[in-house]
This record gives C-alpha cells, structure tokens and sequence, in this order.
C-alpha cells in the first residue's frame, strides 16, 4: 500500500472502469499520486471560495467552482 490517502485498490478499480485490461501497479501508483495531488488542489481552492463567502462550511458549489478553476490552469 502506498502512503497516500487514496487506496491502491480503488485507483486500480477507477484506471480498469476506464476501460484497461491489465495495470501495472507502476501505474496504479502514479495515478495515485496525481489523483491525490489535483484533489488536494481542488480543496485548497474550494476552502478559499467559502472562506470569501464567509463560510467555514465547504458547499458542493465551492468544489464545483474550484474544480473548474484548477482544470483551466
């Protein structure tokens, strides 16, 4: 198992759902990492839009917006 948060096994899951056949673990493993990295992105974002609106509460708005920020760049 790796140090993130996310399990190897359900990055396994999301990369054959994609339609693979065979992952390497190397894969799995790499993945993982970025998944983890664009989510924590995500967050910080989203933390940034509640904290502008006066809100400790992060809403599905604040992630969605956030999410759309960061996939720009």
């Amino acid at each position: 198992m790796r140090e993130g948060e996310l399990s190897t096994a359900a990055i396994h899951r999301l990369i054959k759902k994609a339609g693979a056949e065979r992952v390497g673990d190397d894969a799995v493993r790499e993945l993982g990492k970025v998944v983890e990295d664009i989510a924590i992105r995500i967050s910080k974002e989203a933390i940034e839009l509640a904290s502008h609106a006066g809100r400790k509460t992060i809403k599905v708005e604040d992630v969605q917006l956030a999410m759309k920020r960061i996939m720009r760049e």
